[in-house]
This record gives C-alpha cells, sequence and structure tokens, in this order.
C-alpha cells in the first residue's frame, strides 16, 4: 500500500467513525468488506461519503454520478478517489 492510500485510508477511516452506527468497531473492517452489509453505516451515509469526497478531494459527481457499489466499501472508495486523483 503506498503512503498515499494509507494516508486516505486513515482519514477515510476518521470521518466513518463520525457517521458509523453505534456500537458497530470500525477497526476489524478490511478494505473489502461492505459497509452497509456490514452494519457499520446505512445506506444514507453513501450521500455523507460523496459530501465528504467532494468537499476532502474537490471530487464532482455531477457528471459521473453516484455508484453505491463503488462506494460500498473503503477499498472501493480509495480506489474511486486514486482514479479520480492519481
Amino acid at each position: 500500500m503506498t503512503a498515499a492510500r494509507e494516508e486516505r485510508k486513515g482519514d477515510l477511516l476518521g470521518f466513518l467513525q463520525t457517521i458509523q452506527k453505534a456500537g458497530r468497531p470500525i477497526g476489524g473492517l478490511a478494505e473489502g468488506d461492505r459497509l452497509v452489509a456490514s452494519g457499520l453505516i446505512d445506506s444514507l451515509a453513501i450521500l455523507q461519503i460523496v459530501t465528504y469526497l467532494e468537499s476532502e478531494y474537490e471530487l464532482d459527481f455531477a457528471m459521473s454520478g453516484v455508484d453505491p457499489e463503488q462506494l460500498g466499501s473503503i477499498g472501493g472508495i480509495l480506489d474511486f478517489i486514486e482514479q479520480q486523483k492519481p
């Protein structure tokens, strides 16, 4: 894992802790674990993730739209950021 990805992951985990459901530990999740299916967040939290990505990384979803599958895991979100901001 690159240093940039590791830093982004730390930032993302910090953000997810602010929107996660109470009593759900985030530390045990692997990058491929589904966030909604694991019970960490609900489906509406995907919109909060989009807002976070737009403000933190200046990503614009207006043209591409939101793909909940792509933003449904920590690894998927990190991959998306890397595709948009190499």
